[in-house]
Formats: structure tokens, sequence, C-alpha cells
């Protein structure tokens, strides 16, 4: 497998180096910068299989295929000062919503051999959802390059490169909106007597049958719904639906500039 450069070493480039570990992902070697010396230190102990390097921005930027694991916010500081060096490397991958192709392509001086995926957190036990855009200067072998490299990490379907923000909301976002109802039912579980290996399977099966049922039966959503006469939170459903909507509305309008 060809060099990987990692600009930034936060988490979720964590999740890619644990994923590429636990699918021994054989790579030549793996760069990776970031400001945090105590966190760089720490990638290379925990990913050693990796043949984990530490180096500049520059030599990060100076490898084959170069992952771009920055907030948006400090991308607007990276993109010039790696510009010059990125355009030797085979390919840029982009893991932040925000810089559409075309401001990363200004911002790179042109460089236009682009990818932008939105990651998931479950990637870090290879069972992630991450959406993918490919520029067409991507040809077909550089895709099922790419393609091998991201079947560490789950699903990668290719997407439309106009729909990325939205998928940040929906399924990169997501489990935020769902852990802290589960964690809750978990603690409740346990007051009420139910064992931490019967809250696991239940739990786990809850989630697993309720979007079976949800998505893959022939009902519709009022069908569905109505076959649990009893709702224990149905007077508060509106009120967890308008901080939906509104929440997420706006941070969708703030991530397309709407």
């Amino acid at each position: 497998m060809n060099s990987l450069g990692f600009v930034g070493g936060g988490r979720i480039t964590r999740i890619f180096f644990q994923a590429f570990q636990n699918r021994n992902v054989a790579v030549s070697k793996v760069v990776v910068s970031d400001p945090n010396e105590e966190l760089l230190a720490k990638l290379k102990a925990d990913f050693a299989s990796l043949n984990v390097v530490t180096g500049s921005n520059l030599e990060v930027a100076s490898q084959d295929i170069v992952f771009l694991a920055v907030h948006p916010p400090v991308m607007k500081e990276v993109l010039p000062e790696i510009a010059d060096a990125i355009q030797s490397a085979q390919i840029v991958v982009s893991l932040a919503p925000v810089f559409t192709s075309q401001k990363l392509e200004a911002m790179l001086n042109g460089y236009n051999k682009l990818v932008r995926m939105i990651p998931n957190a479950a990637s870090i036990i290879n069972s992630g959802y991450n959406p993918v855009w490919y520029a067409d200067y991507i040809d077909e072998t550089e895709k099922n390059l790419l393609g091998d490299l991201f079947a560490a990490l789950g699903d990668s379907p290719e997407v439309e490169e106009s729909k990325l923000e939205a998928y940040a909301i929906i399924t990169a976002m997501g489990p935020t909106y769902l852990w802290p109802q589960l964690n809750e039912l978990h603690k409740l579980g346990l007051e009420f007597g139910l064992s931490e290996k019967e809250l696991c399977d239940g739990i786990k099966a809850l989630v697993t049958n309720t979007i079976d049922l949800l998505y893959d039966s022939d009902l519709d959503y009022d069908d569905v719904v109505d076959l649990i006469p009893i709702k224990p939170l149905g007077e508060s459903e509106q009120s967890f639906r308008e901080i939906y909507k509104s929440k997420l509305t706006g941070l969708y309008n703030k991530l397309t500039g709407k």
C-alpha cells in the first residue's frame, strides 16, 4: 500500500488507525502531524504495526495519499501552508465538512485529485458508514486503491458532493443524538434489576429490531407506531421533534452557508 499522510492526529485519525490495525492493513509508512507532541507519541505507541512516524505538515503533504483530518477552522490555516508540497501527492482526501472541492482546489493552488469523506465513529470497530465523493480526476484504478483502504472502515458508499453536509448531520453526528437515550435506558434497566449482560443483549436487539421494522417491513410509519399502544413518552414527542428540527436545521444551514 502507498504511503499515507494525516494532517492532524486527533479523534478521526485515531479512528482510522484503529480500523486499519484491526484489519491488519499493510502500508509502507504512515506520517502524521499535529502540534500536540503527547498525542503524537501515543499514536506511535498504540499503532506500532502501522509504521507510524511523525513529521511536519509539509512532510505529511508529500506522501502518496494525504488525509486532511482537521476541523474546518484549522483547514483555513493548514491549506495555504501545504499548498505547494501537496502538488506531488497522488490523492488528497478531506475528512471535513464545509470545505467543498471548489474551496479546496482554490486554496491548494489548483490541485484537483480530490476526495471528500464524511467519516463515522463506528469505523473504529470497522462498522462505520462513511459517505464518499470522488472528483472526476480520480480514475478507476485510484478508486479501487482507495476502496481497498476504505473497506477497513466499514461501508463507504459513493454519493454526490452536494449531499455530504447532510450526511454529516445525519450519519456522522447521528450517534450523539441516540447515545444519551440508550445510556439512560441502560441505567434505568440496572435500577429495575436487569444485569449488564441482559441489558446489553436486550438493548442491542431493541435497536436492531426497531430499525429493521421501520425500514424493512411493508408498513408505513403510522402503522409501525400503531403496533405499540402504550407510549410512555408520547406527550414529550413533539418537544423532541422540535429540538431536532431547530438544532439540526440551524447546524445544516451553518455548514452549507445558507
